[in-house]
């Protein structure tokens, strides 16, 4: 499901949260992946800390960037400071969607191309850094990011666990139905019941025996191309976690309406199982960002300066320091 629509990253107003002290760390520029496509990331390095475990971000649906911006929040490097604050080094990047419009706009987009190589290398650029401990470099997804990431590390079998916020297990097209069947319900001057109907009709399409890599995007959900849709038709990110033997971090938020406790994390519980070393947490009060409110989260709440919830830092930070990598 996509997130809320990513801003330009100048001038947002973000402003540091009281759980992140800068002096405990440093921060250095770095590329990620290879050829004309390669993107801009930052690396954040532990201060009093060598080797450190590591995460790698990956960020949610959309072009985004390395900070997750989204009005004047800034959730990703919320996380990666509270948590290079807390002695655990992070390399987060722009997603090529965002660093080069000409890649999102390829005809054959697909969900592996547009997260897999990129955390590979972030995965391993981690472990030949010197102040980093190469046995303990985990990835860090939200929402698509979580979905993808036991994809990532099927791919690169060094990763030593996952944790996972607020990551998808419904089908997109079916979520995004549900999701825009909520907001029409919810905030109809900003979501008209033709809405439904449109994304109705386009999840259909998805579903059906005529989508083919050639039906046009203009036709399909967001826009994005078929090829996109035709791999996360058959994409089970339950069943290729089940299949890993890393340990994971399932995390939800509570008042969450675009991945749920209800659609998404009963398929996590239900088909891990039988798995050991996978952990669950929800936290009641927090909204698909991680924001902490109350009632029902609302698509404007997230415009709102706010900050991802400092229990959920804490939580993730003492998970990686207890993780034993198999």
């Amino acid at each position: 499901m996509s997130d809320p629509v990513p801003t330009d990253t100048a001038n947002t107003g973000w402003t540091p949260p009281a759980y992140a002290d800068p002096t405990r760390f440093t921060e250095q520029a770095v590329t990620v992946g290879t050829g004309p496509f390669a993107v801009p990331g930052t690396v954040s390095l532990p201060a009093r800390r060598t080797p450190a475990p590591a995460v790698v971000l990956l960020g949610g649906g959309g072009p985004f960037d390395r900070d997750g911006t989204a009005g004047p929040n800034k959730p990703l490097k919320d996380l990666a400071w509270g948590l290079a604050g807390r002695g655990i080094a992070v390399l987060r990047f722009d997603k090529p969607t965002f660093a080069h419009p000409e890649f999102a706009a390829a005809s054959d987009l697909t969900m592996t191309g547009e997260y897999v190589p990129y955390a590979v290398d972030a995965v391993e650029q981690l472990a030949d850094r010197p102040e980093v401990d190469a046995d303990r470099v985990f990835l860090l997804g939200h929402s698509m990011g979580g979905k993808v990431a036991p994809r990532v590390a099927a791919s690169v079998p060094t990763v030593a666990g996952l944790v996972i916020m607020a990551g998808d297990t419904e089908p997109m097209h079916h979520a995004a139905v549900r999701v825009v069947t909520y907001l029409a319900g919810t905030v109809p001057d900003q979501v008209p019941a033709s809405a439904v109907e449109t994304i109705a009709r386009q999840a259909a399409l998805v579903d059906g025996p005529d989508l083919t890599p050639q039906t046009p995007a203009g036709d399909l959900p967001f826009g994005l191309p078929a090829p996109y849709w035709l791999e996360l038709r058959d994409f089970d990110p339950v069943e290729e976690a089940a299949a890993l033997d890393q340990p994971m971090l399932i995390v939800q938020g509570g008042r969450d309406y675009q991945v749920t406790v209800a659609d998404d994390l009963a398929r996590w519980r239900s088909g891990l199982a039988d798995r050991s070393g996978v952990d669950f947490a929800v936290f009641e009060a927090d909204d698909h960002m991680f924001f902490s409110g109350t009632g029902p989260s609302l698509p404007d709440d997230y415009l709102l300066p706010q900050h991802v919830d400092p229990e959920v830092v804490d939580h993730v930070a003492d998970w990686i320091d207890r993780a034993q990598p198999r």
